[in-house]
């Protein structure tokens, strides 16, 4: 990792490239990083999309009735980008918000599952995002799908995962074949490493890139408006995830 960042910083960067494009931005529940991404996005088009941050007051224009509401403006389809985590991840886009070993044997049990099974149906892109990047957490098959990553054919479903981000690495979805494309390695990472560190299989060009590293640019917006805004709901996480302000 470079002196000039934080692993953070990195993370935040790669996200709000994803996001570039994005209609409108929902950020859920323990989600500091997507924030942080979603408000640098903010920062450079100068707020020419709609951006919730659940928890914010200033930056909630969809969810003003709380998380019941972010379900309803999802299935509506205007969530176009939302983050999702899990417990376990695996191949097939599958996440497991419940526990290890499967309902009701739960040996070690997460958070729960909530609205993710609607959501990834209709969140029309989905960015999946896991700063750990392990053999627990990136398994062969989750113990229990809390949301399935692809549907069978004929399901009516608008939306779905489309990159998964991770401290080690980028990889892209393809929904159609319900699997990962290792598409870049972080600076100071191997893709022997990610292979190393992942359970599922995954596709991988001959010549995997480095992702490319933040500019100064994009630190500043982070470092500025990002940091200084995300305190309102993550104060622990503005105060030590950035390294001095850029300029």
């Amino acid at each position: 990792m470079s002196s000039r960042y934080t692993q953070q910083e990195l993370l935040a960067t790669v996200l709000a490239r994803l996001c570039h494009d994005a209609r409108s931005i929902g950020v859920g529940n323990t989600s500091p990083i997507p924030a942080a991404a979603a408000l640098a996005v903010y920062a450079r088009r100068k707020g020419d999309f709609t951006l919730s941050i659940l928890g914010s007051f200033k930056f909630n224009k969809l969810f003003t009735g709380g998380i019941r509401e972010q379900y309803d403006f999802s299935a509506k389809g205007r969530v176009d980008i939302q983050f999702f985590s899990g417990g376990q991840i695996d191949g097939q886009g599958n996440i497991n918000l419940v526990g290890v070993d499967g309902y009701p044997r739960t040996r070690v049990r997460f958070a729960g599952s909530f609205g993710s099974a609607l959501q990834y149906y209709t969140g029309l892109r989905t960015i999946l995002f896991r700063e750990e990047h392990s053999r627990r957490v990136f398994v062969p098959k989750v113990d229990f799908i809390s949301a399935p990553g692809v549907s069978p054919e004929g399901v009516f479903r608008p939306g779905g995962p489309v990159a998964l981000v991770t401290g080690l690495c980028v990889f892209s979805f393809d929904r159609q074949h319900a699997r990962f494309t290792l598409q870049s390695v972080h600076p100071g990472h191997t893709v022997q490493e990610v292979m190393q560190h992942t359970g599922f299989e995954f596709d991988c060009p001959a010549d995997v890139p480095t992702t490319p590293e933040p500019t100064t640019e994009e630190l500043a917006l982070l470092r500025g408006f990002a940091r200084r805004e995300v305190a309102e709901v993550y104060p622990n996480f503005a105060a030590s995830a950035f390294m001095a302000e850029a300029g």
